[in-house]
């Protein structure tokens, strides 16, 4: 592996929400290009499966259960994290969950569980990767995954749409704040990829009509996030902080 800025050698890394989806990407992309990688989130049998794929490919990592709605959870996570491999310097701020119902059938609870994780669990991550690489005297980046729907809005996604909404708006905030600590805070925003979460819809015969009716007339590859993520998480975006990147085929701008 070659010395550059995508080059992720002797940095340690934690991905949220990693046992599916966009967190197990972004593990394996990281853990690729020589980081450390912790996988955290509350399928442990899945990330113990994802570790293996990534040894077994030579890289290192580490699963630990979490939960991101229990800050006593984050601080364990963090303290595994350090206990394994030292500070962590790269964060994948990837749990999330979705609730798609139109605004007057969803309930308290509903609400509650999506904003709990999307967005408090977001700042819980954040936050504490923040106080320990401010103690530690390090720069760090800190990449939460928003989506489109925080920048457009789509019907039944009304809670969905105000978390990530509310994790751009949050990023940002970070950003200024801690960017004079050295530690970088951005958002990704991808559009439709299908994965675990989403695979029923976007395979269905409304699925595909809606993914049709967009600018790039398709969904996302996971590979076409790979890039971005790294830009941002690591040297190569060394000044970028505060933003929030669409990864959508343009679906952001599309026309109403």
């Amino acid at each position: 592996m070659e010395n550059g800025p995508f080059d992720f050698r002797s940095k340690t890394a934690l991905v949220t929400g990693a046992s599916s989806g966009f967190g197990a990407h972004f593990a394996t992309v990281l853990a690729e290009r020589g980081a450390n990688v912790v996988v955290a989130a509350r399928r442990k049998q899945r990330l113990d499966a994802l570790v293996a794929r990534i040894v077994d490919e030579g890289g290192k990592a580490l699963a630990v259960e979490a939960d991101v709605t229990r800050v006593e959870s984050v601080a364990a996570m963090y303290d595994a994290a350090e206990s394994a491999f030292g500070t962590v310097g790269i964060v994948c701020n990837n749990a999330g969950i979705v609730e798609s119902k139109l605004a007057v059938d969803v309930d308290e609870a509903g609400f509650d569980r999506v904003l709990d994780t999307n967005l408090k669990g977001v700042w819980a991550v954040a936050s504490e990767a923040a106080r320990r690489l401010i103690a530690a005297g390090r720069p760090g980046s800190i990449v939460n995954i928003a989506s489109v729907l925080g920048l457009r809005v789509s019907v039944s996604q009304s809670v969905y749409a105000t978390s990530k909404a509310a994790v751009v708006q949050l990023t940002r905030s970070l950003a200024l704040e801690w960017g004079r600590k050295g530690i970088r805070v951005n958002a990704l925003c991808p559009g439709y990829f299908v994965t675990d979460m989403n695979r029923a819809y976007l395979e269905s015969r409304h699925g595909k009509a809606y993914i049709a009716g967009t600018p790039a007339r398709r969904c996302g590859e996971l590979d076409e996030l790979t890039w971005p993520f790294l830009l941002l998480a690591g040297e190569a975006g060394a000044f970028i902080n505060g933003a929030a990147i669409p990864v959508d085929g343009g679906h952001h701008v599309a026309g109403i």
